[in-house]
């Protein structure tokens, strides 16, 4: 405890030295036995807490941005068990009293006003260390689509087709169902082929397997197919199913070159790809009114 004099108000260097000497020197000592011990402690605990920290990060092989983060956390608790450590050995129990109270009120604090934050923080952790999809992947979710172009710890930026940048919360990505065609070696392109029902299955066929083996980035192995998978109202469907390799090839560009190339041949050869349309059966009678509102005879 430091003393206290119980004496009046000094009016002279003298006696303010006399009353507050003690006091001022045991106050001098007890200050520089914090800052030394603070100084030692975070110079020398720092580095070796965050080697440590890197050491086993690494070891686990996490990512740069987790190492850089879990390196950061561990700076601040050296600072913070320093301060402790320090107090307690300066004999400043109040101040670490003091120090722990408001560290608790801002830990509470911080939990209730920037939950979605640390929900953010915490899904991007698993997305850079579970890697359900990496740069450069074209993922789809909840309806949207995009090219990952950068995955940071609080959001993701992805590239839409239409060259917009989109931002999502990794918590979005992180709970909800995130579809990645370009995690496999192989991903299989399809289209629908409607002909009519009195053309030739076997030639329909033929075609839409021709004009899928000439597109660039077609594998031969799985090799294309076109199965019958339906009978519509108006059309006999056949499903002309091609497999690209996604780190490649583009899928939409492969699509679309199919569908083109396959129109193009069924109209050269009379192949007919119907719309739908209602056939009505049965018949009417028309009959023709007069001006005076009765039923002509003729």
């Amino acid at each position: 405890m430091l003393p206290v004099l119980q004496q009046g108000f000094p009016t002279s260097i003298n006696e303010f030295t006399t009353q507050y000497g003690d006091l001022l020197v045991s106050f001098g000592i007890t200050v520089l036995s914090f800052v030394v011990t603070f100084l030692i402690l975070y110079l020398v605990g720092k580095p070796i807490l965050v080697r440590m920290t890197k050491r086993a990060l690494n070891a686990r092989e996490f990512s740069p941005s987790i190492v850089s983060v879990g390196s950061s956390i561990a700076g601040t608790i050296a600072v913070f068990g320093a301060v402790a450590i320090a107090a307690v050995v300066a004999g400043f129990p109040v101040i670490l009293s003091a120090f722990a109270t408001i560290f608790a009120a801002l830990a509470l604090g911080f939990a209730f006003a920037a939950s979605d934050i640390v929900e953010n923080f915490i899904a991007g952790i698993f997305i850079i260390k579970d890697k359900p999809f990496e740069v450069g992947d074209y993922i789809e979710w909840d309806g949207n689509g995009g090219v990952v172009r950068e995955i940071n710890l609080r959001v993701s930026k992805l590239d839409t087709w239409d060259n917009e940048q989109v931002t999502v919360p990794n918590g979005d990505l992180a709970n909800g169902t995130v579809t990645n065609p370009m995690a496999n070696e192989t991903r299989r392109v399809t289209f629908d082929f409607g002909i009519e029902y009195d053309a030739s299955i076997k030639d329909a066929r033929s075609i839409i397997l021709e004009e899928a083996a000439k597109i660039d980035g077609v594998l031969d192995d799985p090799e294309p197919a076109a199965p019958v998978t339906g009978l519509a109202d108006s059309a006999v469907v056949l499903n002309g199913r091609v497999w690209i390799n996604p780190q490649e090839t583009g899928a939409g560009g492969v699509k679309h070159q199919l569908v083109e190339n396959v129109k193009r041949r069924f109209d050269a050869e009379g192949i007919g790809m119907p719309y739908p349309y209602t056939e009505l059966t049965g018949s009417i009678e028309v009959e023709q009114i007069g001006h005076d509102g009765a039923v002509a005879d003729d």
